[in-house]
């Protein structure tokens, strides 16, 4: 597995991305719209491998929740060749299972807690 960037939650996105490009230097480098109906835009900074995520969710949408101080830390990403086997190591290694594998536009996508509960993505290309 392959650490890819960190995913914050942002209450709100615009002020959020126009912070983060405008203040912190950073360039955005892709955006688009979850299926459960949250929003995602990727900033990376120059000269810099890893991305921020910033991640946001309308109210009433699936992973809304009332802002609590503390839940900005919304992900860790790692990029995994095998998604399912990689889930399955996880699991075995202590996480436990946030929401199991599925597939979505042609990459799969899982999310488990570490031991401490911080949620963690693993993403790849969906295997055939």
């Amino acid at each position: 597995m392959k650490f890819i960037y960190t995913g914050i939650r942002v209450r709100d996105l615009k002020r959020s991305v126009e912070f983060y490009t405008k203040t912190m230097g950073m360039k955005e480098v892709r955006r688009g719209k979850m299926h459960a109906g949250g929003v995602y835009v990727q900033l990376k900074g120059r000269d810099s491998e890893q991305e921020l995520e910033l991640n946001y969710y309308p109210p009433g949408k699936k992973y809304y929740e009332e802002y609590v101080e503390g839940s900005e830390l919304d992900h860790l990403a790692f990029w995994c060749k095998d998604v399912r086997r990689d889930y399955k190591k996880a699991l075995a290694g202590g996480a436990t299972s946030a929401i199991e594998p599925w597939d979505e536009s042609g990459f799969t996508l899982a999310f488990v807690r570490d031991p401490d509960g911080v949620w963690i993505e693993l993403i790849g290309k969906k295997v055939k």
